[in-house]
């Protein structure tokens, strides 16, 4: 491990030298005020309040690590490569020190992923590790006007893509205008990019200057930005290239380095979508990448991928990152990253106990911290059991291509009887060690105050004997005498109860298909991939839904999938696959929704437009728990807490405040100061 030695100086000042600045830490602020953000200052502020002249330095291994990047020019000095106004973070303990390579373990390709990616994440801004407080990144500021309607943000001057080329306010016109509104990179924009269904439009001000104008208020818009995966920019000068609408040779440029068309270039680096781990031309065009300028495209992230395989990953550092600490080395502190692909669970948690991974979250249950709390210290890591966002969610498929199932899905006695078939108390002693709170889903997690009480508690009592009268009630009788109830109609029914484990706990369902065999409805449990579960419910082919569900109210506020049909995407939790079909395409496919779940589909986007905490904003609040909680079309089981891993090796790592995919998993906790003791 190497430790920080080479020095380059920025001149910033003019005038009398000012003193060294003090290695200010979250632990020791060495008397310096806090910033007007937590853990981080703009550079003048930090030197304003500590009274000194900040000096850079970078990783001395920074060169050759450049030199693994394909297409990356020869490096400039480090004066050319940061910001103007380079971001001071504050790290948590210690000023670290450079090198190493940091071990991440996920289950496949664009599975189980996320929060190895949110290590390296950057987008405009994010939350704090206070979960409440919103705070730059990317943009050095940002400011709404009166009603919420244009938000404007001032990006950094000199901020530079990790191949050396300026990153301006027409990187971010571009994501908008050419790749998420653009039918022929992304079919159907994203609600993230909308507003209430309506597109924005997007101006370039100046080069650090770039305006949002809505076409209705819709404040959540910034908390979308602090939290999703979706970048709100993307590499003009390299995508655009390849795009027929910027570049009249677009599809001649392609057609030389032997793609059919500029189109099929930017979906081989970007994908038909902005999930940020669409894989690389490395594995999409792996017989044509050595004809591209680069292997993968230029980003803003802390690594960039160097190789790219069915097994795995590997990273380095950004030569370009614009993040600095109090002692003005450039951030990332770690020099490489290797993710390791492995979809076997109980291999993943070996792995874990051995100590051959750095950091771990996603994919981990409950159920198996006894066995990583027994390993802990021979393994050297560290185990923390924080709470989680969402909860352990079921769902029948009311748009099924079976009519008979649909039928019955669709029938709401069904669903309360699913619900009330479901020992919440024995199954949290069971499957969550008694850490759980029994509760049903209902939409919004934590509650806000204009949400009535009495649905966390909805159809949660375990009634046994009211299911099976439902059941009844319904025509869902054992006609054959085989201890199983047939669909109304004579059919046999067999609930597949398809789970991935990056989803829900193996243990949950197997203990959800026992009551509910226990009231006479057959099923069967059956692990599979997430690539599979995904693939399934895509195709309207599940009859069962189990996955974790849930968002905070800030996050709701600026993306309205879970409140409309089929309410998720294609990562997480959905049901009602046709009803959105039938939404999304006007009534011109798929199946028409009850009047409940358009009553959704309208009072979320109105919500979102409506000041909160005005009497109408709870009116629209409460009545969107409402229906979707009365309606029971997804079930909640018990709000739990979840394991967080880390090797005591990896240093700075602060205590999440929860264990949740919502915030983006480690993004709030600044994983660029993250460093190797070893």
């Amino acid at each position: 491990m190497k430790r920080i030695l080479l020095t380059t100086s920025l001149c910033l000042f003019t005038g009398s030298a000012l003193a060294e600045c003090p290695p200010v830490t979250s632990a020791d602020l060495q008397g310096v005020a806090p910033g007007a953000y937590p853990q981080q200052y703009d550079l003048a502020e930090f030197q304003e309040q500590a009274g000194c002249e900040l000096s850079f330095s970078e990783n001395p291994d920074i060169a050759a690590l450049n030199g693994q990047i394909r297409g990356n020019p020869d490096l400039p000095p480090l004066s050319e490569r940061l910001p103007e106004e380079p971001l001071v973070v504050v790290p948590y303990e210690s000023i670290g020190v450079y090198g190493g390579t940091f071990n991440a373990l996920s289950n496949a390709t664009e599975a189980g992923t996320s929060d190895f990616l949110s290590t390296r994440h950057v987008n405009l801004v994010r939350y704090a590790d206070d979960l409440t407080t919103i705070v730059p990144n990317v943009a050095r500021a940002w400011e709404w006007n009166e009603d919420y309607t244009q938000l404007t943000f001032t990006l950094r001057k000199g901020h530079k893509w990790s191949d050396g080329a300026p990153f301006t306010a027409d990187d971010v016109k571009f994501w908008y205008d050419n790749l998420a509104l653009d039918s022929k990179i992304i079919e159907s924009p994203k609600d993230y990019v909308l507003v209430g269904g309506e597109r924005m439009t997007v101006d370039v001000i100046d080069p650090q200057t770039v305006r949002f104008n809505l076409p209705a208020p819709k404040p959540g818009l910034l908390a979308h930005f602090a939290t999703h995966f979706a970048q709100g920019f993307q590499p003009k000068h390299f995508l655009g290239q390849y795009h027929p609408d910027i570049n009249p040779e677009a599809d001649a440029l392609a057609k030389a380095a032997g793609f059919e068309n500029g189109l099929e270039v930017i979906k081989a680096y970007f994908g038909n979508s902005d999930w940020t781990d669409t894989p690389t031309p490395l594995l999409n065009s792996p017989d044509k990448v050595a004809n591209l300028p680069a292997d993968v495209m230029p980003t803003l992230e802390s690594h960039i991928y160097i190789s790219d395989t069915t097994e795995g990953r590997r990273l380095v550092a950004n030569p370009y990152f614009h993040m600095v600490d109090t002692q003005g080395n450039q951030l990332p502190y770690i020099s490489e990253q290797n993710e390791l692909y492995i979809n076997d669970g109980q291999v993943r948690l070996l792995k874990l106990v051995n100590g051959e991974v750095d950091y771990k979250a996603q994919s981990l249950q409950l159920s198996d911290v006894p066995l990583l709390l027994e390993n802990q210290e021979k393994g050297d890591y560290t185990i923390d059991i924080r709470p989680r966002i969402a909860i352990h969610a079921f769902s029948f498929n009311v748009t099924s291509d079976d009519p008979a199932k649909r039928e019955v899905f669709g029938d709401l006695r069904f669903r309360r009887a699913m619900s009330i078939a479901i020992n919440r108390d024995e199954l949290n002693e069971a499957a969550y060690f008694g850490q759980g709170v029994p509760q049903q889903y209902i939409g919004f997690s934590p509650a806000p105050d204009f949400v009535d009480p009495k649905w966390a508690s909805h159809a949660i009592e375990y009634d046994p004997d009211g299911a099976k009268a439902l059941l009844d009630e319904i025509g869902m009788v054992d006609k054959d005498g085989d201890g199983f109830r047939e669909l109304p109609n004579g059919d046999k029914i067999v609930l597949n109860m398809q789970f991935a484990t990056q989803g829900i706990a193996g243990q949950v369902v197997e203990l959800v298909g026992q009551y509910w065999s226990e009231a006479g409805i057959q099923t069967t449990v059956k692990e599979i991939t997430p690539d599979e579960y995904r693939s399934a419910q895509s195709s309207n082919a599940l009859d069962v839904g189990m996955w974790e569900k849930g968002q905070p109210l800030g996050i709701v506020l600026g993306n309205n999938e879970l409140w409309v049909a089929p309410f998720e995407n294609y990562f997480a939790h959905r049901t009602g696959m046709l009803w959105g079909e039938y939404f999304e395409s006007d009534g011109a496919r798929g199946v028409e929704p009850p009047d409940y779940v358009k009553q959704l589909r309208d009072d979320i986007n109105a919500f979102q437009s409506t000041p909160i905490g005005t009497a109408e904003s709870d009116e629209l609040g409460a009545r969107l728990v409402k229906n979707m909680v009365e309606n029971l079309l997804f079930i909640g089981t018990a709000m739990t807490p979840d394991p967080i891993y880390h090797r005591n090796a990896l240093k700075n790592v602060t205590e999440f405040t929860t264990a949740s995919y919502e915030y983006y998993r480690t993004y709030p906790y600044l994983a660029p100061q993250w460093f190797l003791s070893e």
